[in-house]
């Protein structure tokens, strides 16, 4: 993300207007257009473990029918983690990324016309996520002695490869002083390949003590997962109207293509060449058509109420097929299938302003999540299906300006019920993917931000929210751990039921528990302190954030979670009238070292945030 106009944050289900696949909201990110005026900016920081990071950008009106803009983005850091097996110093965690966005703006009839095409692309090389053996004690939160921010022992290879190219066109035309057409088109193409060493070590302790480590190593676990070609096209037509009175409104059409093909693979690790020992293959195509209207409708200067609904048909065709198998199960398949649904999202909304300074609003809305697709037949032999997740949410808050406008307080509380929600069980100890559908989630909090001018050169800003979300479904089992953790949900063992999809396999019923990786409390506060100079100004700059206890996995245990803890960071500098400014800055800047995911079918394997990072950036605006 670079060469940024805005972010926007929509909270609760946004499937009116941006359709299916939006239950929780929508963090939008628009780039910055071209314009009439010349501008340019460049931006360069240099900091720890040779981490360079820079991005620029120039635009303006070339003639009277064209005006364009390029962007750019180049980010690159060092290995500097060693592996402990090779010997090999500085042998991962470095990175290389070049992205780039060429827009050109045809405005060649006259100001009611304009076509934008937008050309951007992007090329990343670096190393998977760095999985760490071990690193967790049976019994214990959070990480333990083993673990070492700056060294593995990995056996297996972690590379990661990312290529995407993509075009949007955007045609705008007025047909008359109160209604615009606009038509979108984009493509977007890419490719990834990422492989790791999923076990986190090396060797296996059935080769005898020595020969494997650090700590217990069961077997050896590498393998990747590829997206070997993914095209995906979109057409979008809509239609507004706003004549200045008190309605506005707009409707469209979406129409949306993608065609994805997968590859899972594993790998004999032990033997010289780590050659290739299972391989699976998927193939998609995926279908989406909708119908969408919205209206707002000031009832008073005081009172606004909006809605909007949407129709949206979805269908996914799909073919799976191993050709190899890790286990000698041989090959399966191919296995052909289709999954289809087709739903109403709506949402209505109302303001209510009471003063210039208050206003009131509630919303409820309804979203949902299309059915998916899962088969991971590398090492199993089921591919899983997941139906229609819906959501219906409720909000009602206030959002005001205080103090003669020098503070802005914003709160609100918000409900939401999942039926058939969609849920992914990930590992354990059969060592599967599989979707499935709980009866019901359920989720409510509350969320307060405050941004507040102490005086004209120190402000502050401090976000607060608490978040309850719970599984609703008594009969949901999920198979538990497969390394030695402590659950702490109810289980049992089915045994010697072949009838029973887990035969042989523990299982907990995670009926009452949280959402994975959903947090109760979140928090943030950032503060920004200036000293006026002639020509510019001296600032301090630091900015903070909490995330509450998590929980990895479906089910609840002692290990795979990580308690509460707060990340920050600080920087201070010089901003000059001039347009340039030169800072110093600092991230995770206390070295927290968490634990934010793990692996639980091998050992007690575990990844992290961050390290702190030390650097200086310079900045020049035109």
């Amino acid at each position: 993300m670079f060469d940024l106009a805005d972010i926007e944050v929509l909270r609760g289900p946004q499937g009116t207007l941006f359709g299916r696949n939006t239950p929780g909201g929508i963090i939008k990110f628009d780039s910055v257009r071209p314009g009439d005026d010349f501008d340019a900016h460049v931006r360069a920081s240099w900091g720890s473990f040779n981490t360079f990071d820079s991005e620029g950008a120039v635009g303006g009106r070339w003639n009277e029918a064209l005006a364009l803009r390029l962007s750019g983005l180049y980010q690159s850091r060092n290995d500097y983690v060693d592996n402990g097996f090779t010997g090999q110093n500085d042998a991962l965690e470095g990175y290389e990324e070049t992205a780039g966005r060429l827009q050109l703006l045809f405005t060649p009839f006259d100001d009611t016309f304009s076509a934008l095409i937008n050309v951007h692309g992007r090329s990343n090389k670096g190393n998977s996520r760095l999985f760490r053996a071990n690193v967790i004690t049976q019994g214990q939160r959070g990480l333990n002695g083993n673990f070492d921010r700056d060294r593995v022992f990995f056996d297996g290879l972690s590379p990661l490869e990312q290529n995407a190219l993509g075009v949007t066109l955007t045609i705008e035309k007025e047909l008359g002083d109160n209604v615009d057409l606009t038509y979108v088109f984009g493509r977007e193409t890419a490719e990834v390949s990422s492989r790791g060493d999923i076990d986190g070590g090396f060797g296996a302790a059935f080769l005898g003590p020595g020969n494997s480590g650090p700590g217990f190593i069961p077997f050896p676990s590498e393998s990747s997962g590829s997206v070997d070609d993914l095209t995906q096209t979109t057409h979008e037509i809509r239609i507004a109207a706003d004549n200045g009175g008190p309605l506005r409104a707009q409707a469209g059409i979406f129409y949306f293509d993608e065609a994805v093909q997968i590859t899972s693979r594993s790998f004999d690790t032990l033997t010289p060449g780590r050659p290739e020992n299972g391989r699976a293959m998927r193939t998609q195509d995926t279908s989406s058509f909708g119908l969408f209207a919205s209206a707002s409708y000031d009832v008073t200067p005081q009172f606004t109420l909006s809605g909007g609904i949407r129709f949206t048909d979805d269908t996914k065709d799909f073919t799976v097929r191993r050709i190899t198998s890790p286990f000698g199960a041989g090959p399966l398949g191919p296995i052909s299938g289709s999954v289809a649904d087709d739903q109403i999202s709506w949402d209505v909304s109302a303001t209510y302003a009471a003063s210039d300074d208050i206003n009131y609003y509630a919303r409820i809305a309804r979203g949902f999540r299309a059915p998916s697709v899962q088969g991971r037949l590398v090492f199993g032999n089921t591919v899983s299906q997941a139906a229609s997740e819906t959501v219906l949410s409720y909000e009602a808050g206030i959002k005001s300006e205080l103090f003669d406008k020098r503070a802005r307080l914003n709160t609100n509380v918000f409900y939401y019920e999942l039926q058939d929600q969609q849920l992914t069980s990930v590992g354990g100890v059969n060592n599967t993917v599989a979707l499935f559908n709980a009866d019901k989630g359920i989720g409510y909090g509350f969320e307060a931000d405050l941004e507040a001018l102490i005086s004209e050169d120190f402000l502050v800003t401090a976000g607060l929210s608490y978040n309850k979300t719970e599984i609703q479904d008594p009969g949901l089992l999920i198979p538990v751990c497969g390394a030695s953790c402590t659950v702490r949900d109810p289980t049992q063992t089915f045994i010697d039921d072949p009838a029973n999809p887990f035969d042989d396999v523990t299982v907990a019923n995670v009926n009452g528990n949280a959402f994975p990786n959903a947090p109760e409390w979140i928090a943030n506060f950032t503060a920004r302190y200036a000293i006026p100079v002639a020509g510019g100004e001296f600032y301090v700059y630091s900015d903070w954030a909490y995330k509450g206890e998590v929980s990895f996995f479906l089910y609840d245990s002692i290990e795979f979670g990580e308690d509460g803890y707060w990340e920050g960071g600080l920087r201070a500098g010089y901003q000059s009238d001039a347009g340039y400014e030169v800072s110093l800055f600092g991230r995770n800047i206390l070295d927290e070292a968490r634990l934010t995911g793990g692996i639980d079918f091998n050992n007690l394997t575990g990844f992290v945030n961050e390290p702190r990072t030390w650097g200086i950036e310079l900045r020049w605006q035109y």
